[in-house]
C-alpha cells in the first residue's frame, strides 16, 4: 500500500528531466523525489517506438523496488511510447505524463503561429498527432525536429556555441515570425537561451514542466498521499557517472 513518505518517481531518458523536477520541488517542496535518468541508452528520440516502450518499462519497473506512490514521466519521447502501457501495468499507481505545452500557447497566442521542438520520435507519435488535431483548428503548428540538441544537453552544452550552430539552420528562417515555441522535449529549456537568441525576442518559449507539476500536486491531494516533510531529493543516472549526476545538480540549480 503507497504511503505518504514513499518517493515521487521521476524519469527521463537522461538529464532533461531535471528540468521538470525544478518545477515538482518548486510546487511539491516536502516531498521525497527520486529522480532516475537513462542516459546510458539517450537519446531516446532518434530510437523505434517498441525499444524506447521497452526501455521506460524497465526503469519504471527499476524505481518500482524502491516505493513509489506516484511516478512523473518526465520525457515526452517516453510518454509519447509508453504512458498507456505503464498505466495498465501499475493501475494503484499514480502515473503522470508530460505533454507538449500547445493547450497554453493556443490559449494565449489564438490564430498565432507557434512551433513544437520535439525530438523526430515524439512528432511521429500517434499521441502527439492527437494533440495537434485538438488544436489545428486554434493556431498554426509549425514542426520543429531538433534532432542532436538531446546529446549536447547531455553533455552540458545547451546554450553553447555547438547548440547554436546545430539549430542555427533550423531556427534562424523562422526569425521574429512565431508567438511561440513549445520545448516538447524535457532536455530544451536547458538550450533556452540559445533558442531565444535564433528565435527573437518576441517569440515566447513554452514548456510542460509547470502543468505537469500542478497536476503532480493535484493527484497527491486528491489520493490523500501529500507529505508534510522534510523534501528530499535523491539523483540517480544509468550511466553510474559522477559527473552526470554533478550535471543533474548544477541543472536543478539553475
Amino acid at each position: 500500500m503507497n504511503t505518504k513518505q514513499d518517493y515521487i518517481g521521476v524519469f527521463d531518458s537522461g538529464v532533461g528531466g531535471i528540468s521538470v523536477l525544478r518545477h515538482l520541488r518548486r510546487e511539491l517542496p516536502n516531498e521525497r523525489f527520486l529522480y532516475f535518468g537513462d542516459s546510458a541508452n539517450a537519446p531516446y528520440g532518434t530510437r523505434p517506438t517498441g525499444e524506447i516502450r521497452n526501455l521506460t518499462l524497465a526503469a519504471a519497473e527499476k524505481l518500482m523496488e524502491r516505493g513509489l506512490k506516484a511516478l512523473v514521466v518526465a520525457c515526452n519521447t517516453a510518454t509519447s511510447a509508453a504512458i498507456e502501457d505503464l498505466r495498465r501495468r501499475y493501475p494503484e499507481l499514480i502515473v503522470i505524463g508530460i505533454e507538449p505545452a500547445l493547450k497554453p500557447a493556443s490559449d494565449r497566442f489564438p490564430g498565432g503561429m507557434v512551433g513544437v521542438m520535439a525530438t523526430p520520435a515524439t512528432l511521429r507519435e500517434e499521441k502527439f498527432a492527437r494533440l495537434l488535431n485538438r488544436f489545428a483548428d486554434h493556431c498554426q503548428v509549425v514542426k520543429l525536429p531538433a534532432a542532436g540538441l538531446v546529446e549536447l544537453v547531455e553533455a552540458g552544452k545547451g546554450n553553447g556555441i555547438e547548440a547554436e550552430e546545430l539549430l542555427r539552420p533550423l531556427l534562424e528562417p523562422l526569425y521574429g515570425k512565431l508567438s511561440a515555441v513549445v520545448l516538447g522535449c524535457t532536455h530544451y529549456p536547458f538550450a533556452a537561451g540559445t533558442i531565444s537568441r535564433l528565435l527573437g525576442p518576441d517569440t515566447v518559449l513554452l514548456e510542460g514542466g509547470p502543468g505537469t507539476a500542478r497536476e503532480t500536486k493535484r493527484r497527491l491531494t486528491a489520493a490523500g498521499l501529500l507529505h508534510d516533510g522534510p523534501g528530499e531529493i535523491v539523483v540517480e543516472n544509468s550511466l553510474n557517472c559522477a559527473r552526470t549526476v554533478e550535471l543533474c545538480w548544477s541543472l536543478l540549480e539553475e
